[in-house]
C-alpha cells in the first residue's frame, strides 16, 4: 500500500482487556513508592527555555516542541502505557537548565541527550551539544540567559554517536576552531567512527530508526511517549567540526581555562570511541554514556555493531575503583545526575553488574546448547535486587534482545541447527506456510480467536505470514496491526514500544514516503578512503559486471593518490597507489569531491568548470556514477521488502 492509494487513516486503538490486566500487574512487580528519582530530576532546577517551540529559521520547520507531552501531567497512567515506561516519560519530561555542583550546569529535555556546560575562568567548556544545531543554540542562549555571557573555548565530544556531536555548530563556528579561538577535544578515533556507522548502512539505519525512536507516531498515550535516553530526537540541522585535540593515553590530565580535566579513555564500550571525564576540583565524574539510569543495548534494534559487555563492565569497575571514593556527584549524557558518595559507588557497581550479568549468563547458556531464542525467553530479568533497581530497567536495552545479541557477538546469526542453515527466504516461507495450514482465511480464524485470548505475541508472530504471502489482504494486515498495538502497550521498553506501534500505523495506512534529509557535514567528513568505500557499497553489481574498468584518482590538495578498479561487478581500491595503465586518470581537490558527495554537482560539471581534469576514456568516470544504486529511504518493514 503506497502513500497515494492509502484510504482514510485508521486511528490507534484502546487497550485490549488482557493489556489492562497486564499493565495493571505492573504495580505490584516494580517499588513505585520510590521517588527519589523524581527529587534528582528536580534538584538544581534553574529555568526552563523561554517559549514552547525550537524552529529552523531558514524555513520555520519545528524541531523541537516542548508542548508535544504535555498529556503526561498526570499521575493516572492510561492503559495504553505500560506504569513503569510511565515513570521514566514524566522524568525524562523535566526540561531546562539545571545546577550540577559548582561550576557544572546541565541543559535537560531539548534533544534526546544531555548538554552539559563547564564554567572555565574566562569562559565556557561545552560537552556534547547535542543532536542539531538549532536545538543546541537554544540551550546555549537558556543557559546565557541566567549565568554571565562568557565565551565557548572549548568544546568536548565524549563519544562517536550523533547526538553528542550534531548540534556543534550552533554553539561555535568552524571559523573559530581554525582560527584557533576555539579548541574541540575528542576520544582517540573519534572521525574514523563517527563517519564509518553513519555512512556504510547509514540508509538502512535512518529507516529503523524511525521504528526505534518513534518519530513517525503522534505524540499521545496512544502512540509515542518516550525514546528511553530522552524523549525524542530533534529534527534540525546536523553539523560536524572535526577535534583539534584527541585523547590518545588511558588516562590524560589536561588544564583547560583553569579547568582540572582527567580523561579516561573507554574504547569499545557504549561507543567504539568514549571517554569519561573527572573534575578533581569539584569531585565531579561525568560517565558520558557508559552508565545511564536504565538498561542500555548492547546491539541496538536500529542496527549497529554489536557492543562488548565485557569490556563495557570492565571500564566500568575501573571507573569505579579509580573515582568512586573521590566523587560528590556523577553526571552523564542523558538523564539526571547522581549525587551522594554511597549512591555513586552503588549505581557504578550495579551497572557493571548488568552487563557483566548480560554476557556472562548468556555464555553459560549458550554453552549449554541454548539458542538465542531459548536464552531470552530463559533470562525474563536480570537477578533481584538487581532487577528491582529503577536504573537497571529495560527502558532502552533490554534483557531479551541484548543476551539475543551476545549471543550474536559470540557465535552469529547461526544456532546450529541445520533447518535454520539455509532456511527460504519470507515470502516463498510465508506462502507455503499459509498453504500448508490451509490458506489465509484459516489463519485468520483461528489468530482472531488467539487474539480475544491475549496471546498477542503468537498472533503477531503466525499472521505475520500472511502478510507477507499476500501483503494486500487487508484483514491480515489489521489484524497484524492490531496485535502489534497491543504489544507496544505492554511494553516497559521504549524502543519495542514505538517499533510495534510504528509498525501497527504502517500497516493501517501504509508506509509515509520521506525523502533523505542527509548531513552534508558528514559526508564532508568522509575521507577519500571512506568515500570510496561507501561507493563500493552502492555500486549495483549487475550492471558493473559488465564495465570492467581502472581509475587512477588523485588529489592534489591532500598529496594522495588511489587506484580503483572496477573488476567482476565488484568495486576495490587501493591507497596510495597508482595503476601503471590506467583507463583514465581523474584529478580533483577534496573540496570537489565534497560537493560531488552531496549532490552539489556532478562529474560532467566538474570538468566543465575546470574543477577536475581527466585524462585517457573520457566516459569511464560519468559510467562509474552511472552504476551507483540510489537507497528508498522508506523502504518496507513490515510487509515484503521491495527487490532492487
Amino acid at each position: 500500500m503506497s502513500g497515494s492509494d492509502k484510504p482514510e487513516k485508521i486511528a490507534p486503538k484502546p487497550a485490549q482487556p488482557a493489556t489492562v490486566t497486564c499493565n495493571h500487574a505492573w504495580h505490584q512487580r516494580l517499588p513505585f513508592e520510590d521517588r527519589a528519582d523524581f527529587d534528582d530530576a528536580r534538584r538544581g532546577y534553574i529555568a526552563g527555555f523561554d517559549g514552547d517551540q525550537i524552529r529552523r529559521q531558514q524555513d520555520g520547520r519545528v524541531v523541537w516542541d516542548f508542548r508535544a507531552y504535555q498529556f503526561q501531567q498526570t499521575d493516572q497512567v492510561p492503559d495504553t502505557v505500560n506504569p513503569s515506561l510511565w515513570r521514566l516519560a514524566q522524568l525524562n519530561n523535566h526540561s531546562g537548565l539545571f545546577k550540577v555542583c559548582e561550576r557544572v550546569y546541565q541543559i535537560r529535555g531539548f534533544d534526546l541527550s544531555n548538554m552539559n556546560v563547564v564554567e572555565g575562568d574566562t569562559g565556557l567548556i561545552i560537552m556534547d551539544p547535542l543532536v542539531s544545531a538549532e536545538v543546541a543554540a537554544a540551550a546555549l542562549d537558556t543557559y546565557y540567559q541566567h549565568r554571565p555571557r562568557k565565551p565557548v573555548l572549548a568544546v568536548i565530544y565524549t563519544h562517536s554517536h550523533v547526538d553528542h556531536f550534531g548540534g556543534v555548530k550552533g554553539v561555535v563556528s568552524e571559523e573559530d576552531v581554525r582560527a584557533g579561538k576555539v579548541r574541540i577535544y575528542a576520544p582517540d578515533g573519534f572521525m574514523e567512527e563517527t563517519v564509518s556507522e553513519n555512512v556504510y548502512a547509514g540508509p538502512a539505519m535512518l529507516r529503523r530508526a524511525q521504528y526505534m525512536y518513534g518519530g513517525l507516531l503522534p505524540r499521545s498515550e496512544r502512540g509515542q511517549v518516550d525514546a528511553g535516553l530522552g524523549k525524542g530526537t530533534s529534527r534540525g540541522t546536523v553539523t560536524l567540526i572535526a577535534p583539534t585535540h584527541s585523547i590518545v593515553e588511558p588516562i590524560e590530565n589536561h588544564v583547560i581555562d583553569g579547568v582540572e580535566i582527567e580523561f579516561q579513555l573507554t574504547p569499545g564500550t557504549e561507543a567504539p570511541s568514549e571517554m569519561n571525564l573527572y573534575f578533581p576540583q569539584w569531585r565531579a565524574l561525568c560517565v558520558a554514556e557508559n552508565a545511564c539510569q536504565c538498561m542500555h543495548n548492547i546491539l541496538t534494534i536500529r542496527g549497529a555493531l554489536v557492543r562488548d559487555p565485557r569490556v563495557w563492565a570492565y571500564y566500568l569497575g575501573e571507573t569505579l575503583v579509580r573515582y568512586g571514593d573521590r566523587s560528590d556527584v556523577l553526571f552523564a549524557q542523558h538523564h539526571w545526575p547522581t549525587w551522594g558518595a554511597d549512591n555513586i559507588r552503588e549505581f557504578l557497581a550495579d551497572q557493571r553488574d548488568m552487563y557483566a550479568f548480560l554476557n556472562d549468563e548468556t555464555l553459560r547458556l549458550l554453552n549449554h546448547g541454548l539458542t538465542p531464542l531459548d536464552i531470552a525467553e530463559r533470562l525474563k530479568s536480570l537477578p533481584e535486587p538487581l532487577a528491582s533497581r529503577w536504573y537497571a530497567r529495560d527502558y532502552y536495552g533490554s534483557v531479551s534482545h541484548n543476551v539475543r545479541a551476545v549471543y550474536q557477538r559470540y557465535m552469529g546469526f547461526y544456532d546450529a541447527n541445520p533447518a535454520h542453515l539455509n532456511p527460504l527466504p519470507p515470502v516463498p516461507a510465508a506462502k507455503r506456510t499459509i498453504e500448508w495450514m490451509g490458506g489465509a482465511e484459516a489463519v485468520l480464524e483461528k489468530a482472531r480467536a488467539s487474539f480475544e485470548n491475549g496471546e498477542f505475541r503468537w498472533v503477531a508472530q503466525i499472521v505475520n505470514e500472511v502478510v507477507f504471502a499476500d501483503p494486500d489482504n487487508k484483514e491480515a494486515r489489521l489484524l497484524q496491526a492490531d496485535a502489534l498495538e497491543q504489544l507496544g502497550y505492554q511494553s516497559e521498553n521504549t524502543t519495542w514500544r514505538n517499533a510495534y506501534l510504528t509498525g501497527a500505523q504502517e500497516l493501517r495506512n501504509g508506509v509515509k514516503r520521506v525523502r533523505g534529509g542527509g548531513a552534508p557535514d558528514l559526508v564532508r567528513a568522509l575521507t577519500p578512503d571512506l568515500f570510496f568505500s561507501f561507493l563500493a557499497v552502492r555500486l549495483n553489481t549487475e550492471k558493473a559486471a559488465r564495465h570492467p574498468m581502472t581509475l587512477n584518482w588523485r588529489f592534489p590538495d591532500l598529496d594522495r593518490d588511489f587506484a580503483l578498479t572496477v573488476r567482476n561487478g565488484v568495486l576495490t581500491h587501493l591507497a596510495d597507489r597508482r595503476h601503471p595503465q590506467a583507463d583514465a586518470d581523474l584529478s580533483m581537490d577534496k573540496a570537489t569531491l565534497d560537493r560531488v558527495g552531496v549532490g552539489e554537482l556532478t562529474i560532467p560539471e566538474a570538468i566543465e568548470q575546470g574543477l577536475m581534469t581527466m585524462q585517457g576514456d573520457n566516459g569511464k568516470a560519468a559510467t562509474l556514477f552511472s552504476l551507483l544504486d540510489q537507497f528508498e529511504p522508506s523502504f518496507n518493514i513490515v510487509t515484503p521488502a521491495v527487490q532492487p
